[in-house]
């Protein structure tokens, strides 16, 4: 079986935040902002596979931080975690100052993305995932303690 890295799947989204991505509070619209979230994902996800995918899971949202108007938002994703046809993207999302380019991290979760073919039907996933680093490994790891997690909630009914 053939292998990418997660370098060959990174994906980066930049948005600046227009008055219809608002809520009622002038902060960004967490619906609009999970969108996102889910659009670069699946690109991310897409790259690695080489194909269709469709979104199964979302673990691990956290909304840290708001923004709001004019704001710049930056989204990156990277596969985590590589099965047989499933996979796990971290999508990190984080307010770009506009004047230094420092980034403040707004957002973090991990999507689960299944390979499908035209029917809908899952299938494998070509690419295995190569681990590079201690960090990757780490990711990795933490992919394994999240299925598990999501396997054992299913088995409870809900």
């Amino acid at each position: 079986m053939e292998e990418k890295t997660t370098k060959n799947s990174i994906t980066e989204i930049s948005r600046l935040i227009k008055f219809e991505d608002i809520n009622g509070f002038s902060r960004l619209f967490g619906g609009k902002l999970m969108q996102w979230m889910d659009e670069v994902a699946g690109i991310c996800a897409m790259r690695h596979c080489g194909g269709i995918i469709t979104t199964a899971a979302v673990d691990n949202l956290q909304f840290k931080k708001g923004a709001g108007i004019g704001d710049i938002i930056v989204l990156t994703a990277k596969a985590t975690y590589v099965g047989n046809t499933s996979m796990e993207v971290r999508v990190d999302v984080y307010n770009e100052n506009k004047e230094t380019g420092q980034r403040t991290v707004i957002n973090r979760a991990y999507f689960t993305e299944v390979h499908i073919n035209e029917k809908g039907e899952p299938i494998p996933i070509k690419y295995k995932l190569k681990i590079e680093t201690p960090s990757e490994e780490a990711e990795w790891e933490g992919a394994k303690k999240r299925i598990a997690t999501r396997k054992e909630r299913r088995g409870c009914g809900w």
